[in-house]
């Protein structure tokens, strides 16, 4: 194979992302109210009986590349294993979903998108039932920031309650190995990559890399960003704060084993390249990276946690990488779905620097420990952000009492 030749096939392996998109078969229903705001977009639907906002609750689209798809959220929200949309509007709520024009831009800069919603949601509720206010995953912290933000500028949000639904408050885990994978693909498919390296991206991650050899480290634009937390606060000081967390809360973990291969590349355009789950200890190897091109480069870690099989939301990370590979190759993938945002970090309740904090029994920990007013942890290790009858009903109770008309 020539190189020209090598190149188009790394290139004909198509975009990758970190997260798949919905598979939606048909639109969603028509809101009543569509609003353009700076920075994005949000979709209103009415509860049950009402004809104005009334009981308003926004919930905010979380991490990808490119806009959010309204679409996709309403499908997400209400297609799932629990109808939460319905739901909502039967106990009389009033849905604000809110998308971002760029999933992937800072959270700082969404914020300022999630403010203009509870700003309009303020203009046109009916009566002064106060907001809740939240999102899932990077959501979550979009509008703990808005929150706060607000507050430190004497803006009155007038939420009662705040709500995150598996976001990583002590940081998210995309393994370094497939970081360097991503990065080691730039050259002929830069998507991965330019995902990666995303304002959001690096904000969210425990640890980042932007080039093959980085040195894993906790990023600038993570400390900018944390820095900004602490100046408004850290947290919403007026509404209660309340999280749930996809992961178990015992210290069970999700049975991905260290150290041992999660993806092998056996095509011939990356043929010998291996992907493994993140082991603790130092000098540890996580990726041996191989093109047909000739680049070779191998990948070690110090001072990691076992983090791919920490118990918390899961995310098909090894797996969306194997179905892309395969459109035009050959790849085997062992482990498809690991750790993304650990059930510590979801209740802001450990930092992830250390493995028995990473698998620390929640249950066994005072609650005061979190720095939310109350959570809730799954009864199993479930993927990123879903949609449970368990945890939304859990939510359900504890929204403000509703205005009647």
């Amino acid at each position: 194979m020539s190189e020209e030749q090598a190149v188009r096939a790394e290139q004909a392996i198509g975009p990758i992302r970190l997260i798949a998109p919905l598979e939606v078969s048909a639109p969603a229903p028509t809101p009543d109210r569509m609003w353009e705001l700076p920075g994005g977009t949000a979709w209103v639907y009415y509860g049950e009986g009402h004809q104005s906002l009334v009981n308003p609750v926004i919930l905010a689209d979380g991490f990808n590349t490119g806009p959010s798809n309204l679409h996709e959220s309403w499908h997400f929200l209400e297609r799932g294993d629990y109808p939460l949309i319905s739901e909502l509007r039967r106990r009389g709520r009033d849905l604000v979903i809110l998308g971002f024009a760029e999933r992937s831009a800072s959270i700082l800069d969404n914020a300022q998108t999630a403010i203009a919603a509870i700003t309009q949601t303020l203009a046109e509720r009916y009566g002064n039932t106060p907001l809740t206010v939240g999102g899932f995953s990077m959501g979550g912290l979009v509008t703990r920031y808005a929150l706060a933000k607000m507050e430190h500028d004497g803006l009155d949000h007038q939420t009662a309650l705040y709500v995150s639904y598996d976001s990583p408050h002590r940081g998210a885990w995309i393994p370094i190995s497939l970081q360097a994978f991503a990065h080691f693909l730039r050259p002929a498919n830069p998507v991965f990559s330019r995902q990666i390296n995303s304002p959001a991206a690096r904000q969210l991650l425990f640890r980042h890399i932007s080039e093959v050899g980085s040195e894993p480290q906790q990023d600038t634009l993570r400390t900018e960003f944390l820095d900004h937390l602490r100046a408004v606060g850290s947290w919403p000081s007026i509404p209660r704060k309340i999280g749930v967390a996809n992961g178990m809360g015992n210290g069970t973990g999700n049975g991905v084993p260290a150290g041992v291969e999660a993806l092998k590349c056996t095509g011939l355009v990356f043929n010998g390249t291996v992907l493994y789950t993140q082991s603790a200890g130092d000098d540890q190897q996580v990726a041996v990276l191989r093109s047909i091109l000739g680049a070779h480069k191998d990948i070690r870690t110090s001072g990691l946690p076992e983090l791919d099989g920490a118990p918390g939301g899961t995310l098909e990370s090894f797996g969306i990488l194997a179905d892309a590979l395969n459109k035009h190759g050959q790849a085997e993938v062992y482990y498809r779905s690991i750790c993304f945002v650990p059930a510590v970090s979801a209740v802001a309740i450990r930092d992830l620097d250390d493995q028995d904090d990473v698998y620390a029994n929640i249950g066994s920990l005072r609650p005061s420990q979190s720095e939310l007013d109350e959570f809730l942890c799954a009864s199993d290790n479930e993927a990123h952000t879903q949609i449970t009858e368990e945890l939304c009903t859990w939510i359900l109770g504890r929204l403000p009492e509703p205005a009647s008309l």
